[in-house]
């Protein structure tokens, strides 16, 4: 018998049973996005914003209600988690956190909002209660995000399990997951890989080049994402997502699980 055999039988089961049961996610200790806590900002201070490298965090133009909607405007589909900001702070305005899961289906529940809004309700697919298939385009990424979906399909995470799977071709895809922040080189094969799908399609950003171009947005060589090039109908930023981030915002897409952000806050955080 191969060692890898008799290994594999001391282990035993690898496999984590989350989201379905009470099984760890695999992202213990690990940092999301940072924290905004309004009510600490001081007057005059613009550390954080001359520290966010991507304008993911903006001084608010005088004028503007700082008393209801803080001194700044937080943008997360901009946000790399660099945690740049949390170390300049100099109050805690802008704070550590574990909040990883960002996946949303509108592109303004990544924006921070003193008055959060409702849940949005997302569209029922009747058709996706027992499986999904996902074309993958790296439309420019550094491979940080590809990393992480390889991950996917490791033992512990074991996609397959919850009926969704990676294809080769786009003709046999349902849903059309973008990574990268759409260079130039790369708008017409999306476009392409896009208009070979069978309808219905739908379209899902992940990581912060996908949502909004991310560091290289806006450059010579690239645009500012998905936006403005194809439908989206779900936002991760992230840099990159986690594995756990990346399934919570597909079950969230097939409505097996709640979008938990809203106003760019987790839930238990919207107060």
């Amino acid at each position: 018998m191969a060692l890898w055999t008799l290994f594999g039988l001391k282990r035993g089961k690898a496999t984590t049973s989350w989201p379905l049961g009470e099984s760890g996610d695999g992202q213990d200790g690990l940092l999301g996005m940072p924290r905004y806590h309004p009510e600490l900002c001081k007057e005059g201070c613009e550390a954080c914003a001359e520290a966010c490298p991507t304008a993911a965090i903006t001084v608010r133009p005088e004028g503007q209600d700082r008393n209801g909607g803080g001194m700044l405007a937080v943008d997360y589909g901009r946000c790399v988690v660099c945690q740049l900001c949390t170390e300049a702070c100099p109050t805690g305005a802008m704070a550590p956190s574990s909040d990883w899961a960002f996946g949303v289906a509108r592109r303004e529940d990544l924006v921070w909002s003193r008055e959060a809004g409702s849940r949005p309700d997302i569209p029922d697919r009747p058709g996706f209660t027992r499986s999904l298939h996902i074309r993958h385009v790296d439309a420019g990424s550094c491979n940080g995000c590809e990393s992480e979906l390889q991950a996917l399909n490791n033992p512990f995470y074991n996609l397959h399990r919850l009926g969704i799977f990676f294809t080769a071709s786009p003709r046999f895809a349902d849903l059309l997951l973008v990574t990268g922040p759409v260079t130039n080189a790369m708008l017409e094969p999306l476009r392409a890989t896009y208009d070979a799908m069978p309808e219905p399609r739908w379209v899902m950003a992940v990581g912060t080049c996908a949502v909004s171009g991310g560091v290289a947005g806006g450059s010579y060589a690239a645009g500012h994402g998905l936006e403005g090039v194809l439908p989206v109908d779900v936002w991760l930023p992230g840099c990159p997502p986690n594995p756990a981030a990346i399934m919570e915002a597909l079950l969230m897409f097939l409505n097996r699980k709640p979008q938990r952000i809203t106003g760019g806050r987790v839930a238990h955080d919207a107060r």
